[in-house]
């Protein structure tokens, strides 16, 4: 399988900590867990751009790890659906790890700011929803200047 940390043994605990600890020290002023079903999947936080605190809504899908990790299993065994459901856990909360450890680097070196960075993830908390969930919305004619093609 061709997908990065798939075999990962960090619990979720760590590299959810290891998320919040990054985002504090790249200067996030608020950090709240979001949880669906009893389940954490994702953190929204507030970082301070141009004296302006920007709200973003970072998400994990290990849902969407597991379905990608079920392709490669050629004959289940008892247990392998709950073993299945912990390892895209643990793969899908160290990969936002490494990938928000790597932005917040850029960031770090000058190459991008926050915004940049996170601008997908920007969240309107009255509306629910992220720039990414509005542009989808749209069918991202914003992106298009409208056009569309067939």
């Amino acid at each position: 399988m061709n997908l990065r940390n798939y075999t990962s043994s960090a619990p979720v605990e760590r590299s959810t900590a290891g998320i919040e600890r990054l985002l504090v020290d790249a200067g996030a002023t608020h950090i709240a867990r979001s949880y669906a079903d009893n389940a954490l999947v994702g953190f929204i936080f507030t970082i301070e751009v141009s004296g302006k605190p920007i709200t973003f809504k970072l998400p994990a899908n290990p849902a969407a790890v597991k379905r990608l990790m079920e392709k490669g299993i050629k004959r289940a065994r008892p247990g392998t659906a709950r073993r299945l459901q912990e390892q895209a856990a643990r793969t899908a909360w160290k990969l936002l790890h490494d990938w928000v450890h790597v932005q917040l680097s850029l960031i770090q070196m000058g190459q991008a700011d926050a915004v940049q960075i996170f601008l997908p993830y920007a969240y309107d908390a009255l509306k629910n929803e992220t720039i990414y969930d509005r542009l989808k919305a749209n069918g991202f004619k914003a992106l298009t200047a409208g056009e569309t093609h067939d």
